[in-house]
């Protein structure tokens, strides 16, 4: 619902006022710490994914005990519902760590990938996504064209996909597997360049309180990091070679 501003509060608002120079500055350097973070994190998972898949301790310790590995889903998925929530309340140190403790959980469950697909295209897929990453991610940064209105289409994909996923979870339908497959990639490719754009305006946010201003590009790197892990994953559906 849109809030009605009478005129005489408008004009008691203060109004900061910024040089387009200084915007893109200001932006350009914010995103650069999401990068950073975002990197970071992939880098952290990607280590303990390959930690855990050396190790036939662990591997069995975790994927042959089902409450084990459902105990860590369910960790995975409190760690990213209260990030999401909260990581503008909490300091500065809280709020980065608990997205590193994210990286690391989701590296361990990630490892599994490890047993599923050989490491020659596991590599090749990570580097196919790097790419399509970098691409559509300059383009949500650098076009003009306003993406916010992709944002309901975005939305009901990605509830399409789940519901998709779900349902064949029962039906084993090969079909509606490879279907949400090329849909889920078709959405997380586009929800890079949304979630871009979108994540410029969190720049403004800290310009007066510098940790307001890292939160914020850590809650921009939570969000950039599962688009990334998302369509890596969808494309090594498509890419990856099986053992």
């Amino acid at each position: 619902m849109e809030e009605f501003v009478p005129d005489e509060q408008q004009n008691t608002q203060p109004t900061l006022r910024i040089s387009a120079e200084d915007a893109a500055r200001i932006q350009g350097a914010f995103m650069q710490q999401v990068y950073g973070w975002m990197a970071g994190a992939l880098a952290l998972t990607g280590g303990v994914a390959m930690l855990v898949a050396s190790s036939e301790v662990a591997l069995e310790f975790i994927f042959n005990h089902i409450g084990v590995f459902l105990g860590l889903f369910l960790v995975e998925v409190l760690l990213v519902s209260f990030l999401s929530r909260k990581a503008l309340e909490w300091s500065v140190g809280v709020t980065s760590s608990v997205f590193m403790a994210y990286a690391v959980v989701s590296g361990v469950t990630l490892s599994v990938i490890f047993l599923a697909y050989t490491m020659g295209s596991i590599a090749s897929t990570f580097f196919i996504t790097a790419g399509t990453f970098g691409v559509m991610s300059l383009y949500g940064y650098f076009t003009r064209t306003d993406l916010s209105r992709w944002g309901n289409i975005l939305m009901m994909g990605l509830i399409g996909l789940i519901l998709a996923s779900v349902v064949n979870l029962f039906l084993h339908s090969e079909v509606l597997y490879w279907v949400a497959t090329f849909v889920g990639v078709i959405v997380f490719v586009a929800l890079i360049a949304y979630d871009t754009q979108k994540l410029k305006m969190l720049a403004f946010m800290g310009l007066e309180d510098e940790a307001t201003d890292r939160k914020a590009a850590v809650l921009g790197a939570l969000i950039l990091y599962l688009d990334f892990i998302n369509l890596f994953l969808l494309l090594l559906r498509i890419f990856g070679r099986r053992r």
